[in-house]
């Protein structure tokens, strides 16, 4: 037991590690970069009963989280007083700050559950979740969620996402606030070329050649049409050329996963991708798009300030266009409630306020993250944004990568390999996406 407790906490210490890497750590970040957030292989778990009414009063919550800066602090102490002060039903939730040091708040907490330790609710990260559920450390929410006059205020999209974190068809994780990458573009340089915004994948290939130009006659390209992130991280925007075609992360040895990846190969070796591509990681891409260099990349509204800062109205965004599939990355943060916490219909009011509450709309507009409950979204500050209704309109086919032993490896090693040696030719399509699977799935 011992041993196997010892390698399920190895691999989520692992995952955390991956998180730190990307940028979207903390649980309200405006940070430049989006965490992976992945899926794990699957697990058991008795169904939960359903929850007893109760009215929370006199009920203490102790509710940990972590903030990336000290404005989004008090921000969550703010959250936490008016929630306190107008809930109604007796509940005092009691907020403790933890540092998130580089993804080690997901290992301080296990070890803190596993000896006992008293906190009710905790922020979250979805690469955490196989590691509790299999030591049962986190609470079924799917009898809350199910009783909820609040349910469909949040895309099915987002439950299936927690599920499949979970491993199984019970809902361990409750939504909270997401990064959902979107394409950013220059409306001059698509009138330029004489095209509209893409609404389908095949419109999307097509735009990206038709901005690749020769802006001043010298037969040198100056603008190319796509800014491709051919080394660390690139794995979340290609994912989507990959489910554009029909393919998935499941089976990237299909016919249409191939044709996904032949895709990206040949938006390199056309010249409609700047030729450093294959090495270009989160800062070249940005550096690229703000320079002018090229026409389109993919990011979220991490970036979006200092894109207009660049750019003013000369800048926008659009949801990643459908093919035969369509997917798109998204980074999370969300909320669990602890098996070990004694009031948990006391909890899910708390962690309901923070989905689709008043603490939802205060968090989203404080800190600029992207809303998970639709009422929220329907708001003008949200809708008035372009960055933001890009995120919004892409949340219902978001996704994340499978969380695996060997996806910390893939992501940080294998995939950059792989990719570099497919667009440098010593790779084909089909080569490559065996590599992947194999490596992925071993």
């Amino acid at each position: 037991m011992r041993s196997k407790l010892f390698a399920k906490k190895t691999m989520a210490l692992t995952m955390a590690a991956l998180m730190a890497m990307g940028a979207l750590a903390g649980c309200g970040s405006k940070s430049e970069e989006p965490a992976p957030a992945e899926a794990p292989a699957e697990t058991g778990g008795d169904q939960a009963e359903a929850p007893a009414e109760s009215t929370g009063e006199g009920v203490t919550i102790k509710f940990q989280y972590w903030a990336d800066n000290t404005d989004y602090s008090q921000l969550m102490q703010d959250i936490i007083a008016k929630f306190n002060a107008e809930n109604g039903k007796g509940i005092t939730v009691v907020g403790e700050e933890a540092p998130w040091d580089g993804g080690s708040y997901s290992e301080n907490l296990f070890n803190a559950k596993m000896g006992g330790g008293d906190v009710d609710v905790s922020t979250w990260k979805l690469t955490s979740t196989p590691l509790f559920v299999n030591n049962d450390l986190l609470a079924d929410l799917t009898p809350f969620i199910d009783a909820w006059d609040k349910k469909d205020d949040i895309d099915q999209n987002m439950y299936d996402v927690m599920k499949q974190a979970g491993g199984s068809d019970s809902i361990y994780v409750m939504p909270w606030n997401v990064q959902v990458l979107y394409v950013y573009y220059r409306p001059s340089i698509f009138e330029q070329a004489q095209i509209e915004v893409p609404t389908t994948y095949e419109e999307f290939l097509t735009a990206i050649e038709k901005c690749t130009l020769d802006t001043d006659g010298d037969g040198k390209t100056d603008v190319y049409g796509f800014g491709m992130r051919g080394s660390n991280g690139g794995q979340e925007p290609w994912g989507s050329f990959v489910h554009g075609r029909g393919g998935s992360f499941e089976d990237m040895t299909t016919a249409e996963s191939i044709q996904g990846m032949q895709d990206f190969i040949d938006i390199y070796n056309k010249g409609f991708v700047p030729p450093s591509a294959a090495g270009d990681g989160f800062q070249q891409i940005i550096d690229n798009f703000k320079s002018g260099l090229t026409a389109m990349t993919i990011h979220h509204t991490g970036s979006s300030a200092q894109m207009v800062e660049t750019f003013g109205d000369d800048v926008s965004a659009f949801p990643f266009p459908a093919g035969k599939g369509q997917w798109t990355s998204m980074g999370d943060t969300e909320t669990v409630i602890f098996e070990s916490c004694e009031n948990k219909e006391a909890a899910f009011e708390w962690v309901a306020y923070l989905a689709a509450g008043e603490g939802q709309k205060m968090w989203c507009e404080g800190t600029g993250n992207v809303p998970v409950s639709k009422t929220v979204q329907a708001g003008d500050f949200f809708q008035n944004d372009r960055f933001m209704k890009a995120s919004i309109d892409g949340q219902s086919y978001a996704g994340i990568l499978p969380i695996l032993d060997t996806t910390t490896e893939w992501i940080s090693t294998i995939w950059p390999e792989t990719m570099s040696q497919a667009l440098t030719g010593k790779l084909s399509a089909e080569e490559a996406m065996n590599t992947l699977q194999e490596e992925l799935y071993r």
